[in-house]
């Protein structure tokens, strides 16, 4: 897509050929979906450590992921609207300054100790986060040619699966590594002086964060950055005439069925990741399958991000020749194959075809996404707030948690196996675009 450039805005960086060059913008915003990536996967550490020092049950440990979810849910229509009032990169810049006040916020948590304000403070993070994946996915996907738009999202996806994959070492030695619960057995009753010296060593890791989150603010406040131009705001202003609830079902985005499906996707799809996440500590520290403390377990937890990254990395390449849609196909049949073994094996097998499954995992988040906004031209922004919205199915892992609780850790991986058969349908069949509309045209901001 030929990009136009605005004559009252800062330039594009250009190449010595007078052509946009893009590099710069996606490799800043890389650093976005690195920070994200990280935060998210901080949860995986401390649901075990809230769980010991709080005393929860499965299910109250995984409420707190849901918690986190949930804000997706009820902060992705207000991040576009917010988008469309104020643009892209101050969007950008106030996500960030949002995740940083919660990562403070948690520090108070950790200080009273608080169920009730760790929860909040999430919700804050994860709105954060919110508006940054409203903004940041579409934008990467829209900048660039759209027949590789897939290959271009798994690439800077790439760097949010680095994230993922240093934020378990990060967690384990600062969280479970400096706890009394991530250290002791597996069973051991803590007494209330360690749950409360347990509960503060969380305040280091989270000030660490909020500063980091804070730079990165600055940055992105100074850099100029390429907006996806009027176009996308078109939609915005269709069908004003009619009730609001005639309005939402008569809205051209329902016409889109890879937009639709994809939507489902999305939300069936983060249930399985998060699941397999938030639930894996505590399924290697099991003796019948790890045999260790929850500070090991997250050593491994690290590999199963690994492999997403790599994964991502090996996807973005192939996807420059392969069909995205195919790819993912053969991704959703191996995450199935493996999530089989896990069920229905014991010891390192089960152990070790769990952490396979990050590789299968890998490509689907970006190419679901990719594929779910092709062909909706103008209707991108309001498009990719859905598919945004529809992260709220990590909520779900609280379902997860109640069979676990009722049936066992290792049955409630029947429901991920269950998931990895939906995205095989929409990679076959609900992927494919209707009612295509033109192209967004990217232009200076």
């Amino acid at each position: 897509m030929p990009p136009a450039v605005s004559t009252s805005a800062t330039p594009i960086v250009q190449g010595s050929s007078g052509e946009v060059r893009y590099g710069p913008a996606l490799t800043l915003l890389a650093s976005l979906f690195f920070m994200w990536g990280f935060i998210t996967v901080i949860n995986g550490t401390l649901l075990p450590h809230l769980r010991s020092v709080f005393e929860l049950s499965y299910f109250q440990a995984a409420l707190i992921e849901s918690v986190w979810f949930i804000a997706y849910f009820f902060a992705s229509i207000p991040s576009a609207l917010l988008i469309e009032r104020i643009g892209y990169k101050k969007s950008l810049v106030t996500g960030l300054l949002i995740m940083a006040a919660g990562a403070v916020g948690m520090t108070i948590a950790a200080i009273i100790p608080s169920y009730g304000v760790t929860l909040l403070m999430l919700f804050v993070i994860a709105s954060g986060i919110t508006l940054l994946q409203v903004a940041a996915n579409p934008y990467v996907a829209v900048i660039g040619k759209p027949e590789t738009a897939s290959a271009r999202l798994n690439l800077v996806q790439a760097m949010n699966s680095a994230g993922t994959m240093l934020a378990p070492l990060f967690g384990g030695y600062l969280i479970l590594g400096r706890s009394r619960g991530g250290t002791a057995e597996a069973g051991t009753v803590l007494t209330q002086a360690e749950r409360l010296a347990d509960s503060q060593s969380v305040i280091l890791p989270y000030l660490l964060v909020a500063a980091v989150l804070v730079v990165l603010a600055v940055v992105i406040g100074r850099f100029p950055l390429p907006a996806l131009g009027a176009a996308t705001q078109k939609a915005a202003k269709h069908a004003k005439t009619g009730s609001a609830v005639s309005r939402f079902w008569n809205h051209p985005l329902w016409q889109h069925r890879n937009l639709t499906l994809g939507v489902v996707a999305i939300f069936i799809y983060l249930l399985a990741e998060i699941g397999v996440g938030n639930l894996f500590v505590n399924f290697v520290v099991r003796p019948e399958i790890g045999n260790m403390s929850a500070a090991q377990a997250s050593r491994y937890l690290t590999l199963l991000w690994g492999g997403m990254m790599v994964g991502r990395f090996v996807g973005s390449a192939i996807m420059a020749k392969v069909d995205a849609a195919k790819v993912l196909a053969v991704s959703a049949i191996g995450a199935f194959v493996v999530m089989a073994i896990t069920i229905f094996s014991t010891g390192h097998l089960a152990m070790w075809s769990l952490i396979a499954v990050g590789l299968f995992h890998s490509i689907m988040f970006p190419t679901i996404f990719t594929l779910g906004i092709k062909g909706l031209g103008p209707l991108t922004e309001e498009g990719s707030g859905l598919l945004v919205m529809a992260i709220a199915g990590g909520a779900l892992v609280a379902v997860q948690g109640w069979i676990a609780d009722h049936y066992g850790l290792q049955t409630s991986f029947l429901l991920t196996a269950a998931c990895e058969l939906y995205i095989l349908f929409y990679a076959l069949w609900g992927s494919k675009p209707t009612h295509a509309e033109p192209d967004v045209v990217p232009v200076a901001e």
